[in-house]
């Protein structure tokens, strides 16, 4: 079906020192039409929103918006024309209840009580309510996305830009969005979806725009492609699944009991109880909706955070009560979430990087002064065996890529050989080549005998390498299954913490 273009794209190019994000881009976008937008890591997709946005200026070519010409200088430009955007990471206020959170993203908010009721009106119209006098604090990380699309649907948008919208959501919440972005497309609103989750990209649009290296070097319709040949469009190159022989776990290395630890924020989540084991050769999954305690469960089992000394074990040794160094030593590694100014010191080279974590169990310093030639070549080889695309190891961290960032980071603690290493989003915003690099390095070094815990909210990637999984729910953990035989319905209900339903190890089955 032939639609109307509301906006057309016509050979856009910018340039930043050094690279050229955008290389004569152009496409266009019908109206009520659901379009991905597609690519890799530095495929140019942030810079290319950000211009039909208003937040970056195209050096050269033209874009119109319903045939008129289209230009904005800034944002409220944009959004005058009917060019809305939610971000991926929100920009609300946790002190703040929704009715002000909407507010302060309007340009011209009307009266608090005439704006809470069309914040009701609007949000149960479209399948998502809210209550706007709710402190944003207390919602949940779905509910606080549902702040950010009502306030971009109370001004009535003709166009609306979604990045990586659903890296938050459970199964369930992720189906009640795609039921309103279908509702908003019927009504003739554009919608521009980017998103690395590529099941849901064939499931939800209608076209597909995909760039490489700042070009368009396709389009497609996503409902006739598999997921495979998606991915393999936008890297440019055949991808292999993740794969290790299959082997009897080992005994357990890794214990947590009865871990219960108050959040250091006062809006973070406490741990309640934690208890799961896992053996040497297996792989659990860790799930869960962004906010529900994972950045408390990786502060307590990195050593961060504190706990009683038998509350995590290594071989039956307690070490709660250690801290991070200690637990190095004994065989423990982790990777935290957040790449730049957790696992990685911005401003520091990548070998003073791999001085800070690697140091201790590849014993970079000598009598108490640090082994440069040493620590230079331990830099080189995670650069080299994880193919981390940098000038050299004397390069800042904050000047790689997130996707390369990411590769170093994993790189650097993979090699110093734990039995025990727990990561936090490993393959979160890297793309499809370097996910399927870091998932294979993970499984690799469970096939050499190490227990791994992955903590993810990509639930497509825990039932890709994990051996049992289980979910995180307000500080909770649910019993761990395995993941063979389990369900999305059945993973949703444990993500919303249904956790009287999977006390047992037995096959996973739905209950109606």
């Amino acid at each position: 079906m032939a639609r109307d273009v509301l906006l057309a794209l016509e050979g856009i190019s910018k340039t930043y020192p050094g690279v050229k994000a955008n290389d004569d881009v152009t496409f266009s976008i019908g109206a009520g039409e659901v379009h991905a937008l597609l690519g890799e890591n530095g495929a140019g997709k942030s810079t290319l929103v950000k211009m039909i946005y208003g937040l970056v200026r195209p050096d050269d070519g033209r874009m119109t918006l319903r045939s008129a010409a289209y230009a904005p200088a800034k944002p409220s430009e944009a959004r005058a024309a009917g060019v809305a955007m939610v971000f991926q990471h929100f920009s609300l206020f946790d002190a703040l209840n929704v009715a002000e959170n909407v507010a302060l993203g309007m340009d011209n908010p009307p009266p608090m009580r005439e704006l809470a009721g069309r914040i009701r009106e609007v949000s149960e119209g479209y399948g998502l309510p809210l209550d706007p006098s709710r402190l944003v604090g207390d919602l949940s990380a779905g509910e606080r996305q549902r702040v950010e699309i009502i306030r971009c649907l109370l001004q009535d948008p003709k166009l609306l830009i979604m990045d990586e919208p659903t890296s938050v959501l459970t199964p369930q919440e992720v189906a009640i969005l795609f039921g309103t972005l279908r509702q908003l497309a019927a009504e003739g609103t554009s919608i521009l979806y980017i998103s690395h989750k590529l099941e849901e990209i064939r499931a939800l649009c209608d076209a597909a725009t995909i760039l490489r290296r700042g070009k368009v070097v396709g389009t497609c319709t996503p409902a006739e492609k598999s997921a495979r040949e998606l991915a393999e469009m936008m890297v440019g190159m055949t991808l292999k699944s993740p794969e290790r022989e299959a082997a009897e776990p080992g005994p357990v290395a890794l214990k947590v009991m009865g871990l219960s630890l108050a959040s250091p924020s006062a809006f973070g989540t406490s741990l309640k109880n934690i208890g799961f084991e896992v053996r040497q050769g297996e792989v659990l999954g860790i799930g869960g909706v962004a906010g529900n305690g994972q950045d408390e469960l990786m502060l307590a089992l990195s050593g961060e955070m504190r706990a009683p000394r038998d509350a995590v074990q290594i071989h039956g040794r307690g070490i709660g009560d250690t801290g991070p160094n200690e637990r190095r030593k004994g065989g423990l590694c982790t990777a935290p979430e957040e790449r730049l100014g957790h696992a990685a010191a911005p401003d520091m080279s990548l070998t003073e990087n791999a001085l800070l974590s690697a140091g201790v169990r590849r014993v970079l310093t000598r009598k108490g002064f640090i082994d440069w030639p040493k620590t230079r070549a331990y830099a080189e080889a995670v650069v080299s065996t994880f193919d981390v695309r940098t000038p050299g190891v004397g390069t800042a961290a904050r000047a790689l890529s997130g996707g390369n960032l990411q590769k170093f980071v994993l790189g650097r603690e993979i090699m110093q050989e734990p039995e025990v290493i727990i990561v936090n989003q490993p393959t979160w915003g890297v793309d499809a080549a370097a996910a399927a690099f870091i998932r294979q390095a993970l499984l690799d070094r469970a096939s050499k005998g190490a227990a791994v815990v992955v903590i993810s909210q990509d639930i497509d990637e825990i039932m890709e390498i994990a051996d049992r999984f289980a979910a995180l729910n307000e500080g909770r953990l649910s019993a761990p299954v395995p993941t063979k035989g389990l369900t999305i319905d059945r993973i949703g209900l444990m993500l919303g913490g249904a956790h009287g339903m999977h006390e047992a190890e037995g096959p996973a089955h739905v209950h109606s």
